[in-house]
């Protein structure tokens, strides 16, 4: 599939739907929001398109440079766009493609048999939301240059000298009265693309950083594609077996690719693409998958006696505890439920995974009987732990119907009943509980503080954590239920705020809050309810006068601004329980004064969130070191 070259691509595959006049107006609709996001979104969208020509089998190199003044240049070393007039329009295909909304190869069948990129509208909508945009084109021995200023044309498309090259170079500054803010991020940037070198085997990717006095570079190329990316994802994590089991195939007009292992963890990670695009929701592809996966392992472990004849069969579940697995399929005309892509909906794709993965896993099975066993020994053990989940789950309904809804005796309730207008802080310690239940008004502010340190539910089974007293307290007073009971519209308090004292231990309690969440409660934190709490780290006193600071730098701010002198009583504050409730009100928890940080996910970044929880909370000692110091320079306020 990455090296078929079919159809034609010449001046007239290039199809023009309509202009480009709204993407300055409603940038959102175009690449989703103006933030950070939106911004990084830019430079996928011109590295997708470098993506289609490697896909298509004309580039196997893709450069991309931030430059030292946060432009960012991608050159490839594909065909290069067309340069011929364009019938329709009577202007260069260059311009066409970089001014006219929804123009280019991906329309029509005839450039490309499959691609990428945000529903055709990538170039023209980069170009529209750039200060300027530059485009250079390497072709039949010449070079064709363009510059655009905010989205309109300076000069015609020209010859600017010779080359023996070809492909594209595309270089842009984005527009910073359309963007909160134009800064790139090196790490974000680089998640990206190492994402898609794995999907592209074969494919070298090279990242470089000019900003930096020391510029920095890494090369992204993965000959074993996505069997490198389970590899890679596993990472923190001790395999069941050496072989990472893979199934590739085509079948009625879908490229099939699957990449899979198991692991001493108890949960799953899959992560579906379609042409290289993370679909967070899954789809057809990823349904497809899992069926074949159920099927195939139940059938074959009734034919091995692996099963006894009076267990009952293997749930999905079971099978894919501890699984880590990848599933990229490429089609010509993927149909996605919603704008951003986020889940697949062709019928067809469900029926190709569906009859790939079977035939092959099947094989795989028979081959490596010792894997086999493995895998079927794991996924009985998670069935008899999921019955006593379920028995554990029974017991608390039934209690709760018996008590009439009891909550948590530990929980100091508020009164309103309205979950928009309630909030509960998850506090560490009794001590700082204490100061937060006098604080808080009580109306509408709720305080549950937590013993010491939940359970690490990354190394638990959900036997085990539905056990933990602090979980099911937790459970019980947020009232959604847990796992498959899960109901988002049941959470009785619409901020779920975890505030724990500034230091290392204060760290890894709401971390191990926020690993319990994204592992059993995901959608608290989709929907925006999750918030972490941010205590100051200083009062300042100086002639009965006081100000808090929240960092070093605000207390260097402070101090500078009243006076550098012996009349300024610095107090550091080592944890909450040394304030008094009046002052946790006036710094943490009042409405009017407090900061709170959202924690939200990045659907985009779902393999580098797992592999973080995992690498923080799992059972690896050097993947955890190697991440502490390469995440030390910017972790602020601990104490070491």
């Amino acid at each position: 599939m990455g090296t078929e070259k079919k159809g034609e691509y010449g001046a007239d595959q290039i199809q023009i739907l309509e202009g480009l006049e709204a993407v300055r107006k409603r940038p959102g609709m175009y690449i989703g929001s103006t933030s950070a996001k939106g911004l990084h979104h830019l430079v996928y969208e011109i590295v997708d398109n470098a993506v289609d020509e490697s896909l298509a089998g004309y580039c196997d190199t893709i450069y991309v440079t931030l430059n030292k003044d946060n432009s960012v240049t991608v050159r490839d070393n594909g065909r290069g766009i067309p340069v011929g007039m364009n019938k329709k329009k009577g202007v260069s295909s260059v311009e066409v493609v970089f001014t006219i909304l929804h123009a280019g190869g991906k329309f029509g069948g005839g450039g490309y048999k499959v691609s990428g990129g945000l529903h055709g509208v990538g170039s023209s909508v980069v170009n529209a939301l750039s200060n300027w945009l530059e485009v250079n084109v390497h072709t039949d021995g010449k070079i064709y240059n363009q510059r655009y200023e905010k989205g309109k044309v300076c000069y015609p498309l020209k010859v600017v000298g010779e080359t023996e090259l070809n492909g594209t170079e595309v270089s842009f500054l984005p527009d910073d009265t359309i963007f909160e803010e134009t800064i790139f991020e090196y790490k974000v940037l680089r998640q990206r693309l190492r994402e898609t070198a794995f999907l592209t085997k074969n494919l070298r990717i090279i990242l470089r950083d000019d900003r930096q006095e020391e510029p920095v570079e890494e090369v992204f190329h993965y000959e074993g594609g996505i069997k490198e990316f389970v590899t890679y994802l596993n990472r923190g994590k001790e395999a069941l077996y050496d072989q990472v089991i893979y199934c590739e195939g085509e079948k009625d007009g879908v490229y099939v690719e699957v990449a899979m292992q198991h692991n001493d963890s108890y949960n799953e990670n899959s992560l579906s693409f379609v042409n290289n695009i993370i679909t967070p929701e899954g789809g057809t592809h990823l349904s497809g998958f899992k069926n074949a996966l159920t099927t195939t392992f139940n059938d074959y472990a009734r034919k091995n006696k692996l099963l006894k004849e009076n267990e009952s069969n293997l749930s999905g579940e079971d099978i894919r505890e501890g699984l880590t697995s990848v599933i990229s399929i490429k089609l010509g005309e993927p149909q996605f439920e919603g704008q951003t892509k986020q889940k697949l909906g062709n019928s067809e794709a469900r029926g190709a995974v569906n009859s790939i993965v079977n035939e092959q896993l099947t094989y795989f099975l028979e081959q490596n009987p010792a894997v086999a066993k493995i895998i079927c020994e794991k996924a009985v053990l998670a069935q008899r732990a999921r019955d006593a989940a379920r028995k554990a789950r029974d017991l608390t309904r039934r209690k709760t119907a018996l008590d009439g809804f009891s909550l948590p005796g530990k929980l100091a309730d508020c009164s309103d009943k309205n979950p928009e207008n309630c909030e509960i802080y998850i506090v560490e310690g009794d001590s700082a509980g204490g100061s937060a239940k006098t604080a808080r008004s009580r109306a509408t502010q709720a305080i549950l503080p937590l013993r010491g340190k939940i359970l690490n539910v990354e190394k638990s089974r959900l036997d085990k954590i539905l056990m933990n007293k602090e979980i099911q307290a937790m459970i019980t007073a947020f009232g959604t239920g847990i796992h498959d009971d899960f109901d988002i519209e049941k959470l009785r308090y619409h901020k779920i705020i975890i505030m724990t004292d500034a230091d290392v231990d204060g760290a890894h309690i709401a971390t191990l809050l926020l690993t319990f969440f994204y592992r059993f409660m995901p959608d608290l934190i989709k929907e925006g309810y999750v918030y972490m709490a941010q205590p100051p780290l200083y009062r300042v006193e100086r002639n009965k006068k006081f100000w808090y600071a929240y960092s070093d730098q605000e207390l260097n701010n402070i101090v500078n601004e009243i006076g550098r002198d012996n009349n300024n009583k610095i107090q550091r504050y080592k944890g909450l329980g040394e304030m008094d409730a009046e002052q946790l009100w006036d710094t943490t928890m009042d409405p009017d004064k407090r900061v709170l940080l959202r924690v939200t996910i990045d659907e985009d970044s779902a393999s580098e969130i797992d592999l973080t929880f995992t690498t923080l909370m799992g059972d690896q000692v050097e993947p955890r070191r190697e991440f502490i110091e390469a995440n030390a320079k910017y972790v602020q306020n601990l104490d070491v």
